[in-house]
């Protein structure tokens, strides 16, 4: 996992970048690209997509700077842009950023992106409802998602021939099959925090508040006493597990027959022959939260021309395909019907047999805005105890 640094060590590093050669001619660009995320990500840019990009575009140089895992990596890219916008500079020096949701709901807020995509020659790609808006804020226009990770059901065919297929198939499951459906609550890995939101949605019925639209107010979560007992009274029928590994290894020593779990991380695991391949996946209605990571170019990157021809390179469906699908087994930023055609029917069955495009066009479901996500953390530790 990388480690998280500092702004002045992104201005630094950068700095030394610019600094570190001597000058080009003038048709040549080098754009500057930071991502958040593990160092995963930073690999991916630096060893294949920024090579392979530059390979189709010989005028046109990829660096990249990682920043660290988790919303922590995304908070040091918008402090760096932040403090490059407050400083009256004319040019900014990161020409792509990667971030997560609550990033480019900071971003888009403080004025600090171009809004781009429109002119994209890979947007009419993007079907997911988290291109429009993240936790809340409209980022319509702003990004375009770099893959979207899913939670959804894992469960075991040779014990649950039928799954539920939505959440109340799942608690008249539970009842009849006690302690053989797992999550690992709240504290312990965000496929439970993924699970206990999409509960809220469903008894509620305010997904649209409480993810999209807002606003924040107390008084919609008057009716979240009786969800959380009614969870309360869930739990006693099933097994709290010991985080997002600890569902998966019960799931695949068959302690448990089903249980949420993060698509890639699933698909990871069967990889690496950790997961029985006969295990299958379900997304219950009305549906599950997940997360995407987005491509954004600053408000005033000084290569914004170029920083768009990288994006649409890496959002075109040959490259999703190849490295999104193939590699990582995210679901594609893009609509997925749109990489089918680069992708062996192996490949396609695995990432879509169970859980189609448009499962994840109707069923695929943001997290809480922040102010709706601590009340949630909260309400359900207290209803818990």
């Amino acid at each position: 996992m990388l480690r998280a640094i500092s702004v002045l060590s992104i201005f630094l590093v950068l700095a030394a970048m610019a600094l570190g050669g001597p000058m080009l001619a003038a048709e040549r660009v080098t754009i500057n690209l930071v991502t958040a995320g593990d160092q995963n990500m930073v690999d991916l840019f630096q060893n294949e997509l920024g090579p392979e990009f530059s390979k189709a575009n010989p005028g046109i140089t990829v660096r990249v700077v990682g920043t660290g895992p988790g919303d922590a990596g995304s908070q040091k890219i918008i402090e760096k842009l932040r403090a490059q916008k407050n400083a009256g500079k004319e040019s900014w020096d990161i020409d792509v950023a990667i971030i997560h949701e609550i990033g480019a709901s900071w971003a888009v807020q403080d004025g600090l992106l171009l809004k781009y995509a429109p002119s994209a020659s890979t947007y009419k790609y993007v079907t997911s409802a988290s291109a429009k808006r993240a936790l809340g804020t409209d980022v319509e226009g702003y990004v375009i998602p770099m893959f979207h990770s899913q939670t959804v059901l894992a469960y075991n065919p040779k014990y649950i021939p039928n799954p539920p297929r939505t959440f109340e198939e799942l608690v008249e499951w539970v009842k009849k099959n006690p302690r053989r459906f797992g999550y690992n609550g709240l504290k312990n890995g965000m496929s439970g925090v993924s699970f206990v939101a999409s509960w809220l949605y469903w008894k509620t019925g305010k997904y649209h508040i409480y993810a999209l639209a807002g606003p924040y107010d107390k008084k919609y979560e008057e009716d979240w006493d009786a969800a959380f007992s009614d969870l309360k009274e869930f739990n006693k029928y099933v097994v709290i597990t010991a985080g997002n590994a600890g569902t998966l290894d019960m799931l695949n020593r068959g302690e448990i027959w089903i249980g949420p779990v993060w698509v890639d991380m699933f698909y990871s695991w069967m990889a690496d022959g950790r997961m029985d391949p006969n295990m299958r996946l379900v997304l219950p209605a009305p549906g599950m939260a997940g997360q995407p990571m987005y491509y954004v170019i600053p408000a005033k990157a000084a290569h914004a021309d170029a920083a768009l021809k990288f994006i649409e390179f890496a959002t075109s469906p040959k490259i999703q395909a190849k490295y999104i699908v193939e590699k990582f087994n995210w679901y594609p930023g893009i609509d997925g019907s749109h990489v089918r055609e680069y992708l062996s029917e192996d490949a396609w069955n695995r990432l879509f047999r169970d859980v189609s495009p448009s499962d994840l066009v109707k069923y695929g479901k943001a997290f809480p805005i922040k102010p709706y996500y601590n009340d949630m953390m909260e309400a359900y530790e207290k209803a818990m105890r």
